[in-house]
């Protein structure tokens, strides 16, 4: 993400009011963006369809369809996230970026090939029910989904943000635009729209990078050497995704909570509207997130090591790091700032919200506790981040790993004590998940310079 910080420090050195407000609504766009608008397209396009694709339970199958190729392309392709991504950033540092588009499009190859037949294999098994068009659209639609997180990995490795952001608003557009024009097909119509305009996101992303990073060889698979591979990412990719996700598979599959959509797809009405509700909260503490530590901690993060590297004197190396905690207590503090005034605001309007939005009234206790989990989401990243600056892969690992099984235990624990208890397992996981990481921080940030002289972090 440090590339965010050079447009942001462009907006903060104007030293207005002006300036800090185009800072923060250029943040909460880069952050928030794609996923706002995925979100917001899906349900526009159910909103529009109601009424005129029949039966309603079309509408509910189609975006229940949407929200499983997401989630399941998402965990996928959590193991690559990282470590490609790490990947880039070495050979970006060598000078060797001509290796980067041919094991970009090597990788794709073997990740559309993985993704093609785990997609058949699940699809050929329980959707017998289904037409073959829809089979097919799930297949591509996948397919399609795990590529697009490659590609948005890729042009976030390149500094693209603003290309992503424009690239997901065209797409989605052009999904919205031909989900309605198509939906008198009724469901293959509204899945086919959806697939066209992520075929069109998908093919401006490749365009784009092929453009930025020409080069002579077509395939290279360098990332697939022994020393490129960097098992501590590849886990924290799977064990932050699934970890993300997996409470809402647990009520999407408990029978007691969740009710059969289409073929083997399940989803829990009283579970995830407040969710929903819940994630469009973390906006203002995303962007809050990126401006207080893309900007003051990286410039004391940068100085410090410059500092190090160069023979700087102990006092000059103390008094940098001293800067970098401070910032990064502050940091933190500006987040759950941000995200608490946000929930206030949230739960003081919930009542109209739910009543506009035609929902009952019974999920406010749900919203409460989601609304909470969201904001301590945020500042879970944020302490994730500050660790993978300072390179300590293998806590981030721990911490993931922790945020997962505690979140699928506890989730579990919460149905087994029914219903007033729904979402405290996942409220409950990310709060220790967070207080495990204030504590490891505290302690790597207090003894700083020893383990930057004395220690090198393994792989």
């Amino acid at each position: 993400m440090a590339g965010i910080g050079f447009e942001l420090r462009k907006l903060l050195r104007r030293d207005s009011l002006l300036g800090l407000l185009q800072a923060y609504t250029y943040a909460g766009l880069i952050s928030s963006g794609p996923w706002v608008l995925s979100i917001l397209g899906i349900l526009l396009v159910g909103i529009l369809s109601l009424g005129i694709v029949i039966p309603n339970i079309l509408v509910t199958q189609f975006q229940v369809s949407v929200t499983y190729l997401i989630a399941t392309s998402l965990v996928f392709t959590g193991p690559i996230q990282l470590a490609f991504t790490r990947f880039c950033a070495d050979r970006l540092f060598e000078k060797h970026n001509d290796w980067i588009l041919p094991n970009y499009r090597a990788l794709a190859l073997l990740l559309t090939l993985g993704a093609g037949l785990f997609a058949l294999a699940l699809l050929s098994l329980g959707f017998h029910q289904t037409s073959l068009i829809y089979r097919l659209l799930m297949l591509c639609g996948f397919v399609l989904m795990c590529n697009i997180w490659l590609a948005a990995l890729f042009l976030s490795s390149m500094k693209q943000y603003k290309s992503i952001l424009v690239m997901f608003a065209i797409g989605y557009g052009l999904t919205v635009g031909l989900a309605l024009l198509l939906r008198h097909d009724k469901l293959e119509g509204l899945l086919g729209g959806f697939v066209i305009g992520h075929f069109a996101l998908l093919l401006g992303m490749v365009l784009l990078i092929e453009e930025h990073f020409p080069s002579p060889e077509f395939l290279r698979y360098d990332f697939l050497r022994r020393s490129q591979i960097f098992p501590a990412l590849i886990a924290i990719g799977l064990f932050y995704n699934l970890g993300l996700w997996i409470d809402k598979f647990i009520f999407w599959w408990s029978s007691a909570t969740s009710i059969p959509i289409i073929g083997w797809l399940r989803a829990s009405p009283i579970y995830d509207m407040p969710v929903f509700l819940a994630y469009l909260s973390i906006i203002p503490g995303m962007a809050v997130f990126l401006v207080k530590m893309e900007t003051d901690f990286v410039d004391f993060y940068d100085d410090f090591y410059d500092a190090v590297r160069h023979g700087g004197s102990l006092e000059e190396i103390e008094e940098l790091r001293d800067g970098m905690v401070f910032t990064v207590r502050q940091g933190i503090f500006q987040i759950l700032k941000v995200q608490l005034i946000t929930v206030l605001i949230m739960l003081v309007n919930a009542r109209t919200l739910l009543t506009w939005l035609g929902i009952s009234k019974l999920y406010l206790p749900l919203l409460f506790v989601n609304l909470v989990s969201a904001g301590l989401q945020v500042v879970f990243l944020g302490i994730l981040n500050v660790f993978f600056y300072l390179d300590h892969r293998a806590i981030v690992l721990r911490l993931t790993l922790w945020f997962c099984l505690s979140n699928a235990a506890l989730t579990w624990l919460s149905l087994y004590l029914g219903p007033s208890y729904f979402g405290y397992g996942y409220a409950l996981a990310m709060l220790s998940s967070v207080c495990w990481g204030f504590y490891l921080l505290d302690r790597r940030l207090e003894h700083l310079e020893y383990e930057t002289f004395m220690t090198r972090p393994s792989r």
